[in-house]
Formats: structure tokens, sequence, C-alpha cells
């Protein structure tokens, strides 16, 4: 089954009451920013928005991204590229895998400037993940998938150590990889305790976020292409799995959960749709409060397909959810969203201290500037 076009299936109590009070102030003006013509923003209209940072690479489109710091990201993305900034984007690294050019990199996990873990999509053993611990200065090649009927599709760390990958159904459950070495070696979990898959079922390696973890043991694993577009929840590093069905679009390929975001163990939120251009995806967006085992639909959802979606830092109700056709933002916990940009990305990624970006095709990469007064 084919996907995404030619793939199937991205004082510390002072501190932090000072950070919700910026991070609620500066997305208030975020939404109102979309009220005022472009044409007319002076000085006096500077609030937070959007501001691209040249990759220099537009023939790259960027699904995987991982948000170390507001000066500290790591992208990658199509022919086999990985990029690293360490100035908020005003100048970007190559540090992709040597011979890592037929590769399709859809994931990168990043633990600081130094130490990331980079997967790459596809059948057989297109399915790879590579580690560095010097800023990509080299990198090790951890794992080659040698199974023909497995395609690995988003990968996640609860910690430093202890992480895993997953990968489409094999013999019709999902199958899950385990590191507990910060990804220098993997070992595939037994299946005893993973629900038995739909017909056509499968994760969509679209943003690096169907599968997300929060604490030390709980993860959660997005899918879609079948009769009902599910989430499944381990509260054990993967070893058991619970299932529940979602009001996200199914019963076709392209639809389904595409993104997943957990502020904590049980508060969550669902982003999807259909990702065929032009078709309606009502009900994009859900929200759960009891980590998962039920989801409600946004009331008012964002109005098109999106792909990922990250919680704002420090933030109880504040999120972000991206798209080809624009971001929304919500600030009351994903019953409501709000388109505030229409440019395209895919994917998003907030780290503390409002470092917040967001990546996509040809080469588009941003980080949401903070301009009001105490956002920077």
């Amino acid at each position: 089954m084919k996907r995404l076009g030619s793939t199937r299936r991205t004082g510390r109590t002072q501190h932090r009451v000072t950070t919700v009070v910026a991070c609620a102030a500066a997305l208030v003006a975020l939404a109102a920013q979309a009220a005022v013509p472009a044409q007319a923003r002076g000085p006096e209209h500077r609030v937070p928005h959007w501001e691209l940072k040249d990759t220099g690479t537009p023939d790259v489109r960027f699904r995987g991204l991982a948000a170390v710091s507001r000066n500290t990201a790591w992208l990658a993305g199509t022919g086999g590229t990985v990029l690293r900034t360490t100035d908020g984007g005003s100048t970007w690294r190559n540090v992709s895998p040597p011979g890592a050019a037929e590769l399709q990199f859809r994931d990168v996990e990043a633990f600081d400037a130094r130490r990331a873990v980079v997967l790459a999509i596809g059948e057989g053993e297109a399915s790879r993940v590579y580690r560095t611990d010097d800023g990509g200065a080299t990198w090790t090649e951890s794992f080659r998938n040698t199974d023909p009927k497995a395609f690995y599709d988003c990968l996640a760390f609860f910690d430093h150590r202890h992480g895993l990958a997953m990968s489409d159904p094999v013999d019709g459950r999902f199958r899950v990889l385990s590191t507990g070495d910060g990804g220098r070696t993997w070992r595939v979990l037994p299946e005893a305790g993973m629900p038995a898959a739909q017909e056509g079922e499968a994760g969509f390696a679209a943003s690096g976020q169907c599968l997300v973890t929060s604490g030390p043991k709980d993860v959660w694993l997005a899918t879609g292409g079948a009769a009902r577009a599910r989430v499944l929840h381990s509260a054990d590093r993967g070893l058991t799995w619970t299932v529940a069905d979602t009001p996200l679009p199914a019963g076709d390929p392209a639809r389904g959960v595409f993104a997943l975001a957990f502020r904590d163990r049980t508060h969550g939120l669902a982003v999807g749709g259909d990702f065929n251009p032009g078709r309606p995806s009502p009900d994009a967006a859900a929200r759960t409060g009891d980590g998962g085992r039920t989801w409600r639909p946004a009331t008012a959802p964002p109005p098109a397909y999106r792909s990922g979606v990250a919680w704002l830092p420090h933030s109880r109700t504040t999120a972000l959810a991206v798209g080809p056709t624009g971001t929304d933002l919500t600030m009351d916990g994903g019953r409501t969203w709000r388109t505030v940009d229409t440019g395209s990305y895919d994917t998003v990624d907030c780290a503390p201290g409002h470092g917040c970006w967001a990546a996509g095709e040809k080469g588009r990469v941003a980080r949401l500037e903070h301009w009001a007064s105490g956002m920077r």
C-alpha cells in the first residue's frame, strides 16, 4: 500500500510561572496576528510568528524534526539529508551520514547538540537507524531491517537510554524495536502483548509523530489506513498494549491518525485526516484526558488534514498543529482550533524556553519568534 505519494507509510517556580504567562501571551498575539493584514503590520504589530530560516536545501522535504532548544535543532529528510543548527537557524550544517543519499529519513530524536538518532523508512533494508555522538561528524548504523515484510515509520525515546521504533504490521501485528543503550543496539520485542491489526492498518511516516512517549514508561502508537483510526497505548515500554478507536477520518488508505502529542501521561492530542490534496478532512483532531482510553473530537477542528502537533512548553492548554495548508492554534486543550498561518509544514516540535520549530517541503524550516515584550 502506497502512502504519502511515493511511500507507505512527522528561582525554578518563578521561571515556570513566567514561561507559562509568556507562552499564553505570545499565542494570544499569534492568533490575533491573523486578523492584521500583512501590509498593515508595522513595529506596533510585531507579534509572535513563524520566521523562515534558510537551510539552502530547496529540494529536500523535512519530515523529521527535533527541537533541542531555541538555538539548537536537528532536521531529517529526503535524499538521506540530516541538518543541524546551533545558532537559532542562522546557519545549518549538513551532517548527513555518508552513503545515505538513497534513503528517506523521516524521524530524528536528539538528546542535545551532539547526540542524535535518525530513522530511515522503507521496505526491507531501506528501514535503518543511525546514531551520532559527535554532532554528526561520524555516524554508526545501529539497525538495518532484514525482514522484507517490515516497514519502520517512527521512533521515540523515554530518556537518553530507553527508546522504541515501530514498524507497520508483520503477520498481523505491529512490530516494535527496543533499545536500552540510547539507540546503539536494538531488539525486536515479543509480539504476544500486541493487539491484532485491522486489515490495511499501518502507521504514517509523515512527521515522526506516529510514536510518542511521556514519562518513563508510557508510549502511544497512531494508526490509519483501515476501517477505524486507532491509538494503541503501552504503560510498560511496549511489552503490552491496549487499543482505542478515535473519531478521526478512516476507511481509506490515506486517512487516519498522523500525529500524537502528550503533555503528560493522561492528556493528549491526535491530528490527521486525509492527506490527499483537495479531499475534505472533517474531525481532523481529537483529544484525550484519560491516557488514550477514550478520544473526543474537537468541537472546532482544523479545517484540513494536519500531520504534526506539539504542546507549547509548560502549557496545559496551548498547542500547535501543522500541515501542508497551514498552522492551527488551540488554547483550550484541543477543544477548538484556529488557523494562524497558511504556510506549508509537515512537522512541529517544541523544546523548553520557547524553542518551537516547524519543517516541511522545499527545505522549509521556521522558528516561532516571540517579538512581544518579554518573549525573547
